[in-house]
């Protein structure tokens, strides 16, 4: 069974020297991961003419979980082999907007989930990261997807 991180090729590449995911036998663990782009832009993040920032919330928790089902399908899975999900947002008052989008991924049959309030994230205009935790059976890809 597989043992190892993987880079995503299109995806934004981490910020460090560290995986996208890492299979461990049966489970992906999928590093903390944001709505950046893989040319560095962050989808839900406008800045006008003038310098006028503009977070949107819901596209951004829509670009994470989309950048995780991307993620997990490097490895033959899906959103749907997710088990665990733990959030961080950046302010809470951004938790409605945020469950609202979740609410369209999954139901209460979905991933156990906690979501907490942090300082701050490694940039300004990033307002959700998301680290998630998938079962996916290593003789489901032989367990060389890793």
């Amino acid at each position: 069974m597989g043992n190892s991180g993987k880079l995503v090729a299109d995806k934004a590449q981490p910020r460090g020297k560290y995986p996208h995911a890492r299979r461990v036998g049966d489970f992906i663990f999928v590093s903390g991961t944001s709505a950046r782009r893989a040319d560095n832009s962050i989808a839900g993040a406008e800045v006008d003419e003038m310098g006028t920032t503009r977070l949107d919330i819901e596209a951004q928790t829509r670009a994470v979980l989309d950048n995780i089902d991307d993620i997990l399908a490097a490895f033959g899975s899906g959103l749907v082999d997710v088990v665990e999900i733990t959030t961080f947002l950046v302010n809470m008052n951004d938790f409605g907007g945020y469950n609202g989008v979740y609410g369209e991924y999954f139901d209460y049959d979905g991933p156990a989930r906690t979501t907490v309030a942090v300082h701050q994230l490694p940039h300004p205009h990033l307002l959700i990261e998301i680290k998630a935790v998938a079962f996916v059976p290593a003789t489901r890809d032989g367990g060389t997807n890793a």
